[in-house]
This record gives structure tokens, C-alpha cells and sequence, in this order.
């Protein structure tokens, strides 16, 4: 089965396809001067840009990993989180907090969806 990768650097794909499945990069917000709710709402907004690429949508999502640099950003990221989110398609989920590659960044979000 043919492994399809875009968006491919030295280091990492944004995006990786095997079959039926899609694995996403960790997502990062583009602003790291901002606060959470809209770095949070940058990385959801990637996430859908890569998800339409691939052929497939939030409502597919298998399994959502999400790193926050401070565990009191937990409710207003899930603020967010939940109004994109569809009613009735919350994925499998996972939230810790760990310190995250820059020190701006906020929120960090790994997907898993289907096709």
C-alpha cells in the first residue's frame, strides 16, 4: 500500500496518507505573540486546510493529541475546541501539558482522521 507524504521537509511531512488513514504533524499557531483562544483557532484552522487536502474533514477524526504549555489554558482551549468541533463526532483525545518547542507557543494538536 502506497505511503503518500506532502508539505515534506528534512525533518518532517505536515502530512502523511497510508490507505484510508491520515496522520497529521503536530500543529502549531502561526502567531505566537497571541493568546490561547487564537492560537488555538489558528491550529484548528490548519488542521481543516490539511484535512480538505487530503480528502477528508474534522467529522473524521479517529484520535486528537493535544500539547498545551500550561495546563490553565485547558478551558478556554476547549472552549474553542468544542465549537468547532460537530456535535456527536469527538474523536478519541488525549490532553497533556509539556513544554513546547518555542517558548510562544501556546497549544500543539496531532491528528489522526479517516478518509
Amino acid at each position: 500500500m502506497e505511503i503518500e507524504k506532502h508539505h515534506t521537509s528534512p525533518r518532517m511531512s505536515q502530512l502523511v496518507i497510508h490507505g484510508d488513514t491520515i496522520y497529521l504533524a503536530g500543529q502549531v499557531a502561526n502567531d505566537q505573540e497571541a493568546d490561547i483562544t487564537t492560537q488555538t483557532e489558528q491550529v484548528l484552522e490548519k488542521i481543516d486546510e490539511y484535512l480538505n487536502e487530503a480528502g477528508s474533514d474534522k467529522s473524521k477524526i479517529l484520535s486528537a493529541q493535544i500539547w498545551l504549555s500550561n495546563m490553565a489554558y485547558f478551558g478556554e482551549m476547549n472552549h474553542v475546541w468544542e465549537a468547532w468541533m460537530p456535535p456527536g463526532y469527538a474523536p478519541a483525545r488525549a490532553c497533556i501539558e509539556a513544554r513546547l518547542a518555542q517558548p510562544g507557543l501556546l497549544v500543539e494538536i496531532g491528528i489522526i482522521a479517516a478518509r
